[in-house]
């Protein structure tokens, strides 16, 4: 009877969730090598001429490059994000919400676009909000996405159940090649979500983490006996004066938390708030230290190591890099590329099989009247 049930829920909720679920697949397999793919396309706006005569050797400073950006752009800036790579440009946030490709050796502006206008930025949207903005500019679509992801790991943890359930659970991890569609599709639906289980559930977590944060957060806390910690900064009221110390402020930043990498610097702004830097040290596996400084005169505020915080802290500081496969190496992308294409192939013969399975049971019905 349980079994049964359990078998009409999965059916029922392959049903409901499977298109959302293909386009999740696809899009998040496409995201892995977005960025690569639209260097690939465009390598004039996403790469830079690897020619030192038509560039100088050393990066402009801070207060430079930000003074060529304003005055090409009439706009303040929202944010920097510098570019370990030598050959790829960096790109700015203005506070318009438009972007720049810009290249930091000389202020040059490559590419001016809205997120959504790049391959990269494309597919992220297909991916968290189905490409849908209402007239309030707000993504109601990220809901079902995240229900979507809901549903997925509710469905492999049935699918899981059922394997589990009967005997000789081992001896069904085996697909039988030579066996007829029918029987080969049911074992290899029920093999591969039993071995991607874990990291399937695992990423499908990661992915509603962005969108309901509190829930998940709750659930890494009690799984790691441990708090999140997340920095207490609040950003002062300066005294505001004539002239900026950009570089002299960015050197004081940096120098708190000089084992680091810098990921983004959010200049100030008008209001007279403080220039301030996001970090990733060497123990993250993104960057989520910050370390502030006064622009006006080049003061240290104050600093955030976030690599010396509580287990859950590093748990969900690295659901970002997690959920994209972005770690380890390239194995790991690949990987993930495979594991991203699973879902589809769940609901395909999910279905398949239930076509299947109507079509021997009317055929046995007519068989029985006759």
């Amino acid at each position: 009877m349980l079994k049964t049930v359990l078998r009409r829920i999965h059916l029922i909720l392959a049903f409901v969730s499977g298109l959302f679920l293909i386009n999740l697949s696809i899009s998040g397999s496409l995201l892995i090598y977005a960025k690569e793919i639209q260097t690939i396309i465009n390598p004039q706006y996403w790469l830079l001429v690897d020619n030192q005569h038509q560039k100088p050797r050393q990066l402009l400073t801070l207060s430079a490059l930000t003074k060529k950006i304003e005055q090409q752009t009439t706009q303040k800036i929202q944010f920097i994000q510098p570019e370990e790579n030598q050959q790829s440009p960096w790109q700015v946030r203005l506070k318009n919400k438009h972007y720049l490709s810009i290249n930091p050796y000389t202020g040059d502006i490559l590419l001016a676009y809205e997120f959504s206008e790049t391959f990269y930025g494309f597919i992220m949207s297909w991916h968290r909000w189905l490409l849908y903005t209402n007239e309030a500019n707000m993504k109601p679509m990220q809901l079902w996405i995240s229900i979507a992801s809901l549903i997925l790991i509710i469905e492999l943890i049935i699918g899981f159940t059922l394997w589990a359930k009967p005997k000789h659970r081992l001896k069904r991890l085996k697909v039988r090649w030579q066996a007829k569609n029918k029987v080969r599709f049911t074992q290899l639906h029920g093999t591969i979500g039993v071995i991607f289980c874990i990291p399937l559930i695992l990423i499908a977590f990661s992915g509603i983490a962005f969108f309901w944060q509190d829930a998940t957060k709750q659930v890494v806390e009690w799984l790691s006996f441990s708090e999140i910690q997340q920095h207490n900064y609040q950003h002062q009221q300066l005294p505001i004066q004539k002239e900026y110390l950009l570089d002299k402020a960015y050197n004081s930043a940096l120098s708190a938390l000089a084992d680091g990498k810098v990921y983004r610097i959010y200049p100030p702004d008008i209001t007279g708030t403080s220039l301030a830097l996001r970090i990733k040290m060497p123990n993250e596996s993104h960057a989520y230290s910050w370390s502030w400084a006064n622009p006006y005169t080049g003061e240290f505020l104050s600093s955030f190591d976030a690599s010396k915080t509580s287990i859950a802290t590093q748990i969900w500081n690295f659901k970002y890099k997690f959920h994209t496969g972005d770690f380890i190496g390239w194995p790991v992308k690949v990987l993930w590329l495979l594991i991203s294409l699973i879902p589809p192939f769940f609901v395909i013969s999910g279905i398949y099989l239930w076509v299947q399975r109507k079509s021997t049971s009317n055929y046995l019905t007519v068989k029985v009247k006759k």
